[in-house]
């Protein structure tokens, strides 16, 4: 039983309806089924693809490192948005909304593990998770749920789109959405596991001396946000590649404050000089091109900062994005295969 868990309303998946029978003229609010995490009756998904999105109404974490808090309500803002795109994809793919994680009356520790479960729950429905934030310390409670169902058949290397390391120190403090990747690098070590992070869009001004120490000391790999803007990013491909073909599974996470403003202003901590969104998805079209993708996240959508639902719009691209893409490639049941359910 996943603990500080709730079912999406079905009102929330709404929009408008050109059609009522023709698959192609359907919006997402057509085709995603919402379900029950909870609900021990639920089959692991047969088919060729399917995915799981869940969301994580936290942003403690955020508060935790003097942020800006409103991610909280990333999920709900993202999912309004999500809902009247359109179904870009073919009728064997399947959309399930699988609720949310929500962290009332617990510690952001304890919140993360709730996630964890979930995560593992989706995974073992046979659905490749979408996690919505929430602030970015998600990204430790879903790898902790990805962790706990991979870490037995591979390596699971992280490729983070963010203007930040996220890995400061956490041991006085507790951990907040400033933490993640070092406490990701602690638990990997102790579980006698290989620590793969690979950053892309770093801001020399967003990040201290020691972070880059820090990233240098760990063989943590980066692209600076200034090199991207202004040169070829396919020169990157083949870094990118290698950090890939060293692992066995992938696991993407973007904080959208990887953007330029421009893009995205509803964010925790904005960034002037961020990242074009078209160079992003040319990124990450090719780190799923490996086929070793399995699982990713969005996260610190502010939505008490967005103007005109610019932010959580360009979150909706970039998942209407994932699954188109891997849609096209077709390749989930094989990933799956490697690890026994």
């Amino acid at each position: 039983m996943i603990k500080n868990y709730r079912v999406e309303k079905d009102s929330t998946w709404k929009g408008r309806i050109d059609s009522e029978t023709d698959f192609d003229s359907f919006r997402w609010h057509q085709w995603i089924e919402v379900i029950d995490l909870n609900d021990e009756n639920l089959k692991p998904f047969d088919g060729n693809l399917a995915f799981g999105i869940l969301g994580f109404e936290c942003d403690q974490g955020i508060g935790l490192n003097k942020g800006r808090v409103g991610a909280a309500m990333g999920p709900s803002s993202i999912r309004s948005a999500l809902a009247n795109l359109p179904c870009q994809f073919s009728q064997e793919i399947k959309l399930f909304d699988c609720g949310n994680v929500f962290p009332e009356g617990l510690t952001l520790d304890e919140a993360q593990k709730c996630l964890a479960d979930a995560v593992d729950r989706v995974l073992n429905l046979n659905m490749f998770p979408i996690v919505i934030g929430g602030g970015h310390e998600t990204a430790f409670g879903h790898f902790q749920g990805l962790f706990k169902h991979y870490k037995d058949s591979g390596s699971i290397g992280i490729i983070n789109f963010d203007a930040h390391f996220d890995t400061r120190p956490y041991e006085e403090n507790g951990g907040s959405s400033g933490t993640m990747f070092r406490q990701i690098r602690d638990l990997e070590l102790e579980e006698g596991h290989e620590y793969n992070y690979k950053v892309i869009g770093i801001q020399k001004h967003s990040n201290t001396k020691s972070l880059f120490n820090f990233a240098h000391e760990n063989n943590i790999k980066y692209i600076l946000a200034k090199d991207i803007v202004s040169g070829d990013i396919t020169s990157y491909f083949e870094e990118i590649g290698e950090f890939i073909r060293d692992v066995d599974y992938i696991y993407i996470t973007v904080d959208i404050d990887v953007f330029s403003t421009a893009y995205a202003p509803g964010v925790s901590a904005p960034t002037p000089l961020g990242l074009d969104p078209e160079k992003a998805l040319m990124f990450i079209k090719y780190i799923l091109s490996h086929e070793k993708v399995i699982s990713f996240d969005i996260v610190e959508v502010s939505p008490r900062f967005d103007e005109d639902n610019t932010t959580s719009t360009l979150a909706a691209i970039l998942i209407f994005t994932f699954v188109t893409k891997l849609d096209a490639m077709k390749t989930r049941k094989r990933i799956f295969k490697k690890k026994s359910l």
